[in-house]
């Protein structure tokens, strides 16, 4: 199983690997769990499943939660995210928020194995031992050399030779 807590919202996979469930506010779609437009604010003080809205027969391993955003790695070793997307947090290609799950853009022939939501961005270990990130970039918290906003994930620029063990993200790092 894993939890994980974002700046408003909570979620974690259930202990037969099967559910991921999250529960809190909600007014970015950050819960995954289609709610009602016409809501202002759905907010959630008990777990509401995500899974259903995933790709048939896929199953979660890792969820992580960011600011307004919240991602999962599949059994598959893909990325889904939803939430807020106006940095490019959902690693979609586009800017548009999403109340369900959407393909994070994955680096071709790749797949993930660790996932970590940093404020607006994330960041993901691929099965190689590179590592991306993806959303906003200021201040180069996404670790590519640049300050520019990738609307998909960019590798990280790791010293010659390594690769990464273990990754995390914060605020803006």
């Amino acid at each position: 199983s894993s939890l994980t807590s974002g700046s408003f919202h909570s979620c974690v996979i259930t202990d037969d690997s099967l559910d991921v469930n999250c529960w809190g506010r909600n007014y970015l779609g950050q819960l995954g769990n289609k709610w009602d437009e016409e809501e202002l604010d759905s907010n959630s003080g008990s777990p509401d499943p995500v899974t259903s809205l995933l790709p048939a027969g896929r199953t979660p391993t890792q969820v992580s939660g960011g600011h307004s955003h919240t991602c999962a790695i599949l059994d598959d070793g893909s990325i889904y995210c939803w939430g807020y997307n106006a940095n490019y947090q959902l690693g979609d290609g586009t800017s548009s928020n999403s109340q369900t799950p959407v393909a994070v853009t994955m680096p071709t022939g790749r797949t993930a194995t660790q996932i970590e939501m940093g404020y607006y961005h994330g960041c993901a270990i691929m099965d190689d031992g590179s590592a991306y990130c993806w959303g906003t970039n200021s201040n180069g918290r996404l670790g590519d050399g640049s300050d520019t906003d990738p609307t998909t994930p960019v590798q990280v620029s790791l010293p010659a030779g390594r690769t990464a063990a273990s990754i995390s993200a914060g605020e803006g790092h």
